[in-house]
């Protein structure tokens, strides 16, 4: 078995230290194929996304979307049927162009474009991980330079770091560049109206400042994504029966009869970027396992990781913009004023309003993308947990998934925040429709030439 393939049905955070340090070693490795190479740096991604200090949902979801996308201009190309995003997304115009004239190893472009778009979007990653990156753009690069000519292999490296490059000037124009330096946002004024957000006393996170509340001001990938119509909430209403009431008070009763199974389901996919990949990771690493487990060719891979990160990141930009434009209270402030003041919830807070709940918008956006491309039914594992530590506070293992389409992962993940006590079902809802219109937008654009009869 590969390497890559044991990363896929083995994947923990500590398994995948050891398998990108073993992929890095000066032991000759087989060959990859081209499609494991695009895996292999996809996992590299999500190395650096879980191992880089002060990152955020928010930024981490950005960093998949321009390395999923420099993944697939790097290569595209070389591949007459499909077309650049060059002119298609805002700002995007000037992406150098091939010469027909002359060869180009697009595995090589591949492999230089994203160790360059890593190490420029998480520009504040260790000097450690950096050597990780390096290390895996050395070792691909000497399984293929020595079968080549030089003129290919440099014309074909520098290739692939141009397109980073000019995609990384590009996407300093977005709004969020170095987000990671202001996290959260000492000087915003909170609305002060019923109903309104207020910071967490029960908190995840050490700052009871809002996470960053103007990332919803961000350029999106696909236009017609800034264009999206908002969403209803309902009315505030503390009256006992009214649907806003209503709401919170299911919060409050699935807490009182939590299954053990739905307390696994809720740890699951808390996804805490201090522990994990973060959530829009998730749904990156659920491209690998669709990836994975399709014989599919490395340009209609790439264009899956393209498609799942941007999709990813154009719902954290609409997620956050209605978070703040709606700022909600969570049930950790409506349940103990109005119904239970001793209630505390499973899971605990993060630190931004609840309205729509953004793990569910950004896991339908992926779902739906990954539906697209392979089809609703999927039977796969989600091992990307496996061999955490049990939650010893929360009486709770982590166990592994099983789902039989992508679909029944992302109403999962949905689900999990209402178990935890941090959504309502109108939070999620939401999301999850939003997050299919997202997805929609995202697949539209013309990803292949169309041939005219």
């Amino acid at each position: 078995m590969t390497i890559y393939k044991k990363l896929i049905y083995t994947i923990t955070l500590l398994s995948l230290v050891f398998l990108t340090i073993t992929a890095c070693s000066t032991k000759e490795e087989p060959k990859m194929s081209d499609k494991e190479v695009a895996i292999e740096w996809a996992n590299m991604t999500l190395f650096i996304t879980r191992y880089t200090p002060s990152n955020s949902p928010t930024f981490a979801s950005r960093a998949f979307g321009y390395t999923g996308l420099t993944m697939y201009e790097s290569i595209v190309q070389g591949f007459p049927d499909y077309k650049s995003m060059s002119g298609q997304l805002k700002g995007l115009e000037l992406l150098p162009v091939a010469d027909d004239s002359k060869e180009y190893n697009w595995v090589l472009s591949l492999n230089a474009g994203q160790s360059e778009i890593l190490k420029n979007i998480y520009v504040q990653t260790s000097e450690e991980n950096i050597k990780k990156i390096d290390s895996l753009e050395q070792v691909i690069y000497n399984q293929l330079a020595s079968t080549l000519d030089k003129e290919t292999v440099s014309r074909s490296v520098a290739f692939g770091k141009s397109v980073a490059q000019i995609i990384f000037e590009w996407s300093k124009t977005d709004g969020g560049h170095r987000g990671y330096l202001n996290n959260f946002d000492k000087t915003m004024v909170h609305p002060n109206r019923p109903g309104a957000w207020k910071p967490p006393l029960f908190a995840q996170s050490f700052s009871h400042y809002p996470l960053h509340p103007h990332w919803g001001e961000n350029r999106t990938f696909a236009s017609k994504n800034k264009q999206l119509e908002d969403p209803k909430m309902i009315p505030y209403d503390t009256t006992p029966g009214s649907p806003y009431y209503q709401q919170f008070e299911n919060v409050y009763l699935k807490d009182q009869e939590l299954t053990q199974l739905e307390k696994e389901a809720a740890i699951w996919w808390g996804d805490d970027p201090d522990v994990s990949f973060t959530p829009p990771g998730h749904s990156y690493y659920f491209a690998t396992l669709a990836i994975d487990g399709h014989d599919i060719s490395m340009i209609e891979s790439a264009k899956t990781y393209a498609q799942v990160g941007m999709a990813v990141s154009d719902a954290f930009v609409n997620c956050w913009k209605w978070k703040y434009q709606f700022f909600t209270e969570r049930p950790n402030t409506f349940i103990p004023r109005f119904i239970d003041e001793e209630w505390e919830s499973f899971w605990p807070d993060p630190p931004f309003p609840s309205f729509p709940s953004g793990h569910a918008i950004q896991a339908a956006a992926a779902a739906t993308v990954l539906e697209h491309n392979f089809g609703k039914e999927f039977t796969f594992t989600d091992r990307a947990h496996e061999g955490r530590k049990r939650d010893e506070l929360k009486e709770t293992d982590f166990v592994i998934r099983s789902f039989n389409t992508f679909w029944d992962a992302a109403q999962e993940t949905a689900d999990s925040r209402f178990y935890g006590g941090i959504h309502t079902q109108l939070d999620n809802d939401v999301g999850l429709e939003k997050g299919v219109e997202i997805a929609k937008n995202v697949y539209a654009l013309e990803w292949k030439i169309k041939n005219e009869k």
